[in-house]
Parts: structure tokens; C-alpha cells; sequence
């Protein structure tokens, strides 16, 4: 119109006629786009690995030529189809998408926010906006198989399933002796009495719970694409916790890293949604701080403890608290999360640096064998137990020194 004026070219009004009259109409039918967004995800909580199916619930205020809707995923989740989905909606109409996504690796996520995309009439408005608050997913680490557990040097007071190595009222034979007055009928061994000419009792062990207190190292990791050692000792912690609680032991969780974190030894399935949930938050904070066990509160540590140590061994922060651990008179074990596979040695002198390292680690290990610390290497694609077999090991023959 203004280059009609300008020029004074009437017939230029005529060619530019109809687009007027397009954009006068679109914009007179164009109103605003109103609508409601909701984000479900079914279920809330599930295990590595598993499908978790995401709901997204629209319902237009007012009519919506084209849609555009993108479901924004953060990383650890992996969607199974298409994010992005474009639909029509007409006033008061209600739609449902739905989106599978897979949990890649454990940890607490916030779903969302949608991202929409409104195209008025014949596409000359275009509205962009995000809606519908995040929504929060926890994916719980897979756990590893453990057959067998550790068993502490000493038990508690209170009855539980571990047989203590003390001797009183339970069901674990542990030896006979003479009859004295007092003692009950029912504890005869009649077999040993008639065969002595006397009576005999038979003396056996009480069944108690022990307190587990696991030490997650969490100052650094080793870590390649797809995995670190974080990853495993998280899940290794999700294995132990499981299997001593269901067990009735107390069990507590001490995250000794950049960022302080612990809970207090307790048992049940309370107690287990509580340690699921810690290591869920678990991570690497970079600190310079220098700590030690003396920055934990007394109950934390409570005497008699198993301390079962999972750490890759690479801050020496950590290294040092646990050889403290042990001169304080904790039964300690370590699992050494190896960092050995998710590092690549090179070549020249990065393969001398690399085999200078690997013999100052050997050093390390055997320095806590020197202080009676059992210690096994635990590397990515090796059960669990077999690591705990090797410390059940040690611990052994180191009991039978000591004695």
C-alpha cells in the first residue's frame, strides 16, 4: 500500500489487496491460546533399566489450530519414541500423550517443563511457552547379588539373626560341659551324660543383630561415558543395605565426601526408603576442605560397629580417615572400587605414570593389611561377592592370628 502511494501505482493496491485482507482475517480470528498442561509419570519410582511411561494431559481454553508439544528430559533418560508431538485442539477438548522413556542411571529427576508451541489460523501467530511444573522421578540403583553377608567380630545386645560368638540362651550348638546346680532340664545333653556316667549340658550361641554403618566415599571417581565407580558403589550400598536390614541388623550410611551427609544406624523398611533416598543425592563435590572422622557425630560411629568401606581409593582424605577409622578400634573392611578399568594409560611415558600409579595403590593396599584392614579390589562386570568372599577371607585367617 505505501509503495502505491509512493509510486503512484493504483495498480499495486490490487496485488496487495488479498494479503491485507488475509492478515486482517487472521489476525481478527487469532485470540490468545489458553491451555492447561499436566505431567505424569507412572511410576514415580523404579529400578535402572526399567520403562517408566510419562502422561502428558492437555485441555485447550480456547481453540488451537496446531499444537507443537516437546516433553524436555534431562540427562540419565533416554525416550523410546518421538518427544515432539503437533495435534489440534478445539475449544474444551481434552488430549492425553503418551511417552515411554527408559532410566539409564539411578538418581532423583525432575520431569518437564513442557515446552509449547501455538500456531493461530493460516499461521500468523506463534505463541511459545513453557508450562506444567517438573515433575519428580527417582530411579533406585539395581542392586548387585549378595549370597552371603560379613559378619562382624562382635555382635550387639539386642536378638537378631547373626550368631554371636558368645554363649547363651539360642539354637547355634557351641559346646558341652558339666552339669551344675541351677542349670535347666532341657539343656541336658543326654547322649554325652549317658555316655560319661554324669550329666552333661550342652551351652550354644544366642542369635543377635549387629550394626552395619556403610562409608560411601564420595570425594572423587573415576568415571568414562556410561559409568564411574560412583555408580557402582552406590549400587553395591543399595545390595548391603537391603540384605542386612531384611536381615534385622541396624544400618546406617555415612557419605564422606565434598559434601558431608550420614544417617543414624536404624533398621526396617523405613529405614530403607531412607538410605534409598540418600544415595539417590550421593555425588562428587569438588572441596579442597581437609576432613576427618572427628567432623562425624558420636552416634554415627557406635561402638561394635561393622564399618564397610566402599571407595576407589584415589583422595587421600578418604584413605586417611579410614586408616583412622582403624586406629580408633572400628572393625573396618574395605571394598576398593577399582578405578582401573575407566582409565586409559596411553602411550610413552603416560603408560610409566600409569604403572608408577598402580604400584603406589599395591602399596596402599598392603598398608592397610599391615593394620589388619581387610581390603578387595571390586571391578565393573565382577559379582559382589566375590569381593566380599575375599575379605571374609582375610578377616578369617586374620582371627585365627590374633588368636
Amino acid at each position: 500500500m505505501l509503495a502505491a502511494l509512493v509510486l503512484r501505482r493504483p495498480e499495486l493496491v490490487v496485488l496487495a489487496a488479498p494479503f491485507a485482507l488475509a492478515l486482517a482475517g487472521g489476525l481478527a480470528l487469532a485470540e490468545p491460546a489458553q491451555i492447561r498442561a499436566a505431567v505424569r509419570a507412572e511410576p514415580e519410582r523404579s529400578l535402572e533399566g526399567d520403562e517408566v511411561e510419562l502422561s502428558v494431559e492437555l485441555e485447550a481454553l480456547t481453540p488451537v489450530e496446531r499444537l507443537d508439544v516437546l516433553v524436555e528430559l534431562p540427562d540419565g533418560l533416554t525416550a523410546l519414541g518421538p518427544r515432539a508431538h503437533s495435534i489440534r485442539l478445539a475449544r474444551g477438548e481434552a488430549r492425553t500423550l503418551r511417552l515411554a522413556v527408559r532410566a539409564d542411571r539411578w538418581g532423583g529427576y525432575a520431569l518437564g517443563p513442557l515446552r509449547l508451541r501455538a500456531v493461530q489460523p493460516l499461521g500468523l501467530l506463534v505463541e511459545e511457552g513453557r508450562v506444567a511444573d517438573p515433575v519428580p522421578l527417582r530411579v533406585y540403583p539395581r542392586e548387585e547379588e549378595v549370597r552371603r553377608l560379613l559378619a562382624p567380630l562382635r555382635t550387639q545386645v539386642t536378638a537378631g539373626n547373626e550368631v554371636a560368638r558368645t554363649k547363651g540362651d539360642g539354637i547355634e550348638f557351641a559346646d558341652i560341659r558339666q552339669y551344675v546346680p541351677g542349670d535347666r532340664v532341657r539343656r541336658i545333653n543326654w547322649r554325652a551324660s549317658a555316655r560319661r556316667g554324669e550329666l552333661w549340658v550342652s551351652e550354644t550361641h544366642p542369635e543377635r543383630n549387629t550394626d552395619v554403618i556403610l562409608f560411601l566415599d564420595s570425594f572423587a571417581e573415576a568415571r568414562v561415558a556410561g559409568g564411574g565407580t560412583l555408580d557402582l558403589a552406590v549400587r553395591a550400598a543399595a545390595s548391603l543395605a537391603d540384605r542386612y536390614l531384611a536381615r534385622r541388623d541396624r544400618v546406617g550410611l555415612v557419605g564422606f565426601g565434598g559434601v558431608l551427609r550420614w544417617l543414624l544406624p536404624g533398621m526396617g523398611r523405613v529405614q530403607a526408603y531412607r538410605i534409598a533416598d540418600a544415595l539417590l543425592d550421593t555425588e562428587i563435590v569438588f572441596s579442597y576442605a581437609w576432613k576427618d572422622v572427628e567432623v562425624l557425630p558420636a552416634r554415627t560411629l557406635p561402638p561394635q560397629a561393622l564399618v564397610l568401606a566402599l571407595s576407589p581409593l584415589l583422595d587421600e582424605r578418604a584413605v586417611a580417615a579410614l586408616l583412622d577409622l582403624r586406629a580408633r578400634g572400628f572393625d573396618l573392611s574395605v571394598v576398593d572400587v577399582s578405578p582401573l578399568p575407566f582409565v586409559d594409560p596411553g602411550p610413552g611415558l603416560d603408560e610409566v605414570a600409569f604403572r608408577l600409579w598402580r604400584l603406589r595403590r599395591e602399596a596402599l593396599r598392603y598398608r592397610y593389611e599391615q593394620a589388619g584392614v581387610a581390603v578387595a579390589e571390586w571391578r565393573d562386570g565382577s559379582p559382589l561377592q566375590v569381593a566380599l568372599e575375599e575379605v571374609r577371607s582375610f578377616r578369617r585367617h586374620a582371627l585365627y592370628g590374633r588368636g
